[in-house]
Formats: C-alpha cells, structure tokens, sequence
C-alpha cells in the first residue's frame, strides 16, 4: 500500500469528533430511550394488525397507527440529537400519547375498548413517562406514570384501584421512577468529575505559579529582608517592609492552594489540609492522623488566627527564630498551638501596641478567637519564645 493510499485511509477512518450532546451525562439515557421507542412501535404496528378486525372504523385506526409511527421517529432524532429544546418534545409526547389513547373510543366499541388495551399499546405509551423522568428526574417520571395510568384507565373506562387485575398504574410509576433517579444519578456523578477536573486543574496551575513565585519574588524579598537587618540604619525599614510583603505573599499562596485543596463541598472541612499549607522552612506542622472536621466557617476563623501568629513570628521574633504548630482533636473542640523560639514578648508591650493603633493581638486573635466562642491562652517571657494556646469548639455538624 502507498504512502498516499495509507493517508486515505487514515482520513476515512477518522473517528467523529464529540459533540456538546455526546459530553452530556443523560445522553445515553436519551439514546437507549429511543431505541426502546422504536422496539415499542414494532410492538404496537403488530398489536394493530392482529386487533384491527375487531375495530369498528378500520380505516382510521390505520390513520392513528401512521401518526403514531411518524411521531415515534420524529421524536426519536429530536429527542437524541437536541435539535429543538427538549422539554418542547417531552410536553409534545405526553399530548400525542394521551390523545393516542382517547383515540381508541373513535376506532372502537364499547365491549373492545373496555377489555382490551388502548390503540396505542400500554407498552408504547411507556415512552411517554420515560421521556419525562430523563428530562426531570423521578418526582416528573412518576408524575407522568400517574397521569398515563389515569387516562388509560378513563378511556377503558375501568377506574378502580385493584391492582391485581390492572398493573398499569405500578409498571408506569415505577418506570418513571427508575429512569428518573438513573439519570439524577449520572448528573451528579457527572457534575463530580467535572468539579474533580477543576480542583487538579486549580491545583496544577497554583503549583506552578507558587513555584515560579519562590523561585523569584519570594527570595528576593527574603534577600532584601536579610541584607537590610545586616546594614541596619535607614535600610532595617526597608527590611522590615520586605518581610512584610514576604509573609503576605507566602500567606496568599497558602490561602489559595489551601482553598483548592479543602473545597470539596458540604459545611465542613478537614482543617488540617489548611493548616499543612502553612508548612515551611521555619514552620513546622503536626496534625493527627485522623481528618479533623471543622464546620467550613469557623475552620477559615480558625486559620486565620495561625496566620496571624505566624506573621508575628515573622515579623517580631527575630531572624533565625522558628515557629512550631500543633493541632489536637479532642472531639467537641480542637487545639492549636502555635509556638516560637524567638524574643519573647516584653511586658505590657501587647498593650501598647493596642494604644498605637496596632490590633494584630486583639482584633485578629483575640477578636477572632471570642468570636468563635473559644479560649486563647498567651504564654511568653522575654528571650524565651512565644506561645499561643488557641481553643475551639468545632460546630454542632462535625461531632455528633
């Protein structure tokens, strides 16, 4: 075979490139529906040949069969294909198939009608309920079932409630609730794996900004942080506006990666995937084994509080110090230590710095933490570190 031969080939074999209907979750659904529309037609043109003797007006009862057939495949292509909106052809279904129905008192007499099935086979009349329940879900499906049930029952003029001798009604219901949760359930599992893809997508990207982030703004700010502490004079300001933006660029990569990680829908979050963010050279991180669920609100409360001490370790605790964070789980509340082997905290210095305006302490912390309902226990000495005793309850949802 010659190359330009294979390149034929190739380009008659090219598979069909997904369409916006293919990526949808009911579209199988969809598809399998009509090919059981069609099977039903092949049902009823057969029911219509051996029961049309027996029928009082041949000739139109042969009109109602070809206005059946014509719908069953014009439905069939809108339906799969989406040429027009859907809830179009679904309300369409159910006025052809009722009106198929109330069609059987024209064709046929009393003693036929009332003992045997509606023109439109009871099998066919299906596909109206089925329709209904992949378009809407269950409550629509069985709501469809009841209503085919009724007008079946009407115009056989046999309402009653023995189901022993009609299973019409249960078989119809039961359809349309089937059918209704297995495609409730494809489009969640659908909006899961969409949101699956997100979340890696999200993660990936934050990865690779975070790392060309370090590789650049990061250390130069930490270059000008360390080099302006060594100078000293005018240039510690400078070094401490550069420690500034370094601890509030690292938090802003935390915060999104940690967003990413913990944002798995419902009220609560396993805080330590928030906390293991705040990992670093000089932050060291230990949490249980065990997820530590956290109702959303009050996790995000919560690590705003580590961040805040963390930043004070930063910014205050002196070149070199490192900081220790520590999460404990005792069921009804957590704890969270946060500790540093930095400068300490001189006396009455937490309340100056209140009166100078300055409300890391008593607004981000203590604030946050009497907010939450919870306890904040400060222990520290100059030259001998910090060390902040943060308790929480965790919200009546997560440890009942």
């Amino acid at each position: 075979m010659t190359d330009e031969s294979e390149h034929r080939t190739r380009l008659h074999y090219r598979p069909r490139a997904a369409t916006e209907l293919d990526t949808q979750p009911d579209a199988p659904l969809w598809r399998a529906a009509q090919a059981f529309r069609l099977v039903t037609l092949v049902y009823a043109i057969s029911y219509q040949i051996v029961s049309v003797q027996y029928y009082t007006h041949q000739r139109l009862s042969w009109f109602f069969v070809a206005l059946m057939a014509v719908w069953s495949g014009l439905s069939a292509v809108l339906l799969s294909h989406g040429k027009v909106p859907r809830y179009q052809v679904v309300i369409a279904d159910q006025v052809i198939a009722i009106a198929l129905m109330a069609s059987t008192r024209l064709v046929s007499d009393h003693d036929w009608y009332s003992h045997h099935q509606t023109l439109p086979t009871t099998l066919w009349v299906t596909n109206a309920v089925i329709s209904a329940a992949v378009f809407g879900g269950p409550w629509l499906g069985m709501a469809s079932g009841v209503l085919m049930a009724a007008v079946s029952a009407v115009v056989r003029d046999q309402v009653n409630l023995d189901l022993w001798k009609d299973a019409t009604a249960p078989v119809l219901v039961s359809v349309g609730l089937a059918l209704g949760l297995a495609t409730t359930t494809a489009r969640r599992a659908q909006a899961q794996l969409e949101q699956a893809v997100r979340l890696a997508a999200a993660t990936e990207e934050r990865e690779r900004l975070a790392r060309e982030v370090h590789d650049g703004v990061l250390q130069v700010l930490a270059l000008v942080r360390r080099r302006g502490n060594e100078i000293g004079g005018p240039a510690a300001e400078l070094a401490e506006l550069a420690g500034e933006q370094e601890v509030a660029l690292r938090m802003l990569i935390s915060e999104q990666g940690a967003g990413v990680a913990s944002d798995l829908g419902g009220s609560a979050i396993d805080v330590r995937l928030l906390l293991g963010t705040r990992a670093s050279t000089t932050v060291s991180v230990s949490t249980p084994a065990d997820p530590v669920t956290i109702e959303r609100g009050r996790a995000t409360e919560l690590v705003a509080i580590v961040d805040t001490a963390l930043s004070n370790v930063t910014l205050h605790a002196g070149s070199g110090a490192r900081a220790y964070v520590l999460l404990e789980d005792l069921g009804a509340e957590v704890i969270v230590s946060v500790r540093d082997d930095g400068s300490g905290i001189a006396p009455g210095r937490l309340a100056e710095a209140e009166a100078e305006g300055r409300m890391g302490v008593s607004k981000s912390i203590l604030g946050r933490v009497g907010a939450l309902g919870g306890t904040a226990a400060l222990d520290t000495e100059p030259g001998q570190g910090t060390e902040w005793e943060i308790r929480v309850p965790k919200g009546d949802e997560t440890h009942e």
